[in-house]
């Protein structure tokens, strides 16, 4: 059993990895298929929208399906889902092609994530400690590696149809010899029936607990702030601070470096003093950090803020995943896509609503309203306590 565990552990970092190499590989290709289809960056940001949706929807479904069917089987078919529809994007020609492309990637990408993740509450509950966050990480090594395989192939000429049609491929491959590490469906506090046998755990028909939304409300103001620096910590080095296009490029560097740093460090200091305290004290420093580099007129300072700011909200997210997962193991999926999807909401979110907010302030003031969120997360923190489970002797009938 406990080889059968690291296997397990071992393929779901496989996924996580696979996950955020091939959206990278998209990410990557973006400039190329946007030249190839002869779209604006307007109609791009559309399409990108789409994207989104797709996502979401793919997610609300990938998280009922994994507590119908159980994570072993809907993991592998999200990811050969995910793998398959990646060329899509590269083989468009007409606008109305990559909206309907991205829109069917987006939904395997939206599967994948979902049902990944709560494949790994599962790993985590029976390592029965945290190991959430070291999963987060692993997804961005998986845009690493798509930066440096794509760099590779635009080097060599490869058209974004040939780049994307072997990613898919080689990404079909390994989501389908992963499957037989993963975890199969434990029937936890399953019913037994009047000749002893163990039957399979009744899908939790109760109403949806206020804790898991408010999780999922707090998933979305944390992704929000994590959008939001991906799209705007370069340009605020270049654009309030005058910094050059390469020392502006290290705040996005620096943030997303904490960022995978932190999420490796998470599990332990979970582990040690709780998830509560990971998202509090996280989220405190990442509002500390995004204050400072709003408020600092020198160059150096606003790259220490973005690092604390990517260092403080490493482990929050992991933490809110985990939380809405093992919140009703007989809805951990649909729980999981919850909170999720209105995270993923935020992460789409976090760009328009700084560009929004420009009309009416600078953009580095614009981001005091991240440290509202980061103050928000930090005070609504105890949400992650584990409520108390009523005992089963009190369900007992003589």
């Amino acid at each position: 059993m406990e080889r059968a565990l690291r296997v397990a552990r071992a393929v779901t970092v496989v996924y996580f990895v696979l996950n955020g190499t091939l959206l990278g590989m998209w990410v990557v290709q973006i400039p190329a298929v946007e030249e190839r289809v002869g779209i604006s960056h307007a109609t791009l940001g559309g399409f990108l929208v789409l994207l989104g949706a797709g996502a979401f929807a793919g997610m609300q479904v990938g998280g009922r399906l994994s507590d119908r069917l159980g994570t072993r089987t809907v993991v592998p078919l999200a990811g050969v889902l995910c793998s398959a529809t990646l060329v899509l994007p590269g083989l468009a020609r007409e606008p109305w092609v990559l909206g309907a492309a991205l829109l069917l990637f987006g939904f395997g990408n939206g599967t994948l994530d979902v049902s990944m993740n709560a494949h790994a509450v599962q790993v985590e509950k029976a390592y029965e400690r945290p190991v959430m966050s070291a999963f987060h990480a692993t997804f961005s090594v998986g845009g690493v590696l798509a930066a440096l395989a794509g760099a590779a192939f635009t080097r060599i000429g490869w058209s974004p149809a040939t780049t994307l049609g072997v990613a898919a491929a080689v990404g079909v491959v390994v989501a389908l010899a992963a499957a037989r590490g993963l975890l199969p469906a434990v029937a936890t506090d399953a019913p037994v029936d009047a000749e002893g046998r163990l039957g399979r755990p009744e899908r939790s028909k109760r109403p949806v607990p206020g804790r898991i939304w408010l999780l999922a409300v707090l998933a979305l103001l944390v992704m929000l702030c994590e959008g939001a620096a991906n799209d705007w910590s370069v340009l605020h080095l270049k654009t309030v601070l005058g910094a050059p296009e390469s020392t502006a490029a290290l705040a996005y560097g620096t943030y997303a470096s904490t960022m995978t740093i932190g999420r490796l460090l998470a599990d332990r200091i979970s582990g040690r003093f709780g998830p509560v305290a990971v998202l509090r004290n996280g989220a405190a420093l990442a509002a500390v950090g995004i204050t400072v580099a709003a408020l600092s007129p020198w160059i150096w300072a606003a790259l220490a803020g973005w690092a604390l700011f990517g260092l403080g909200l490493s482990g929050c997210v992991p933490q809110l995943f985990s939380a809405a997962g093992h919140a009703d193991p007989a809805a951990a999926g649909t729980n999981v896509s919850r909170v999720a999807g209105l995270g993923y909401i935020g992460m789409l979110a976090g760009p328009a609503v700084i560009g929004w907010s420009t009309h009416l302030v600078a953009l580095n003031h614009t981001f005091l309203l991240l440290s509202l969120f980061c103050v928000t997360a930090v005070v609504a923190a105890g949400v992650l306590r584990p409520a108390p489970q009523p005992s089963r002797a009190a369900g007992l009938t003589p």
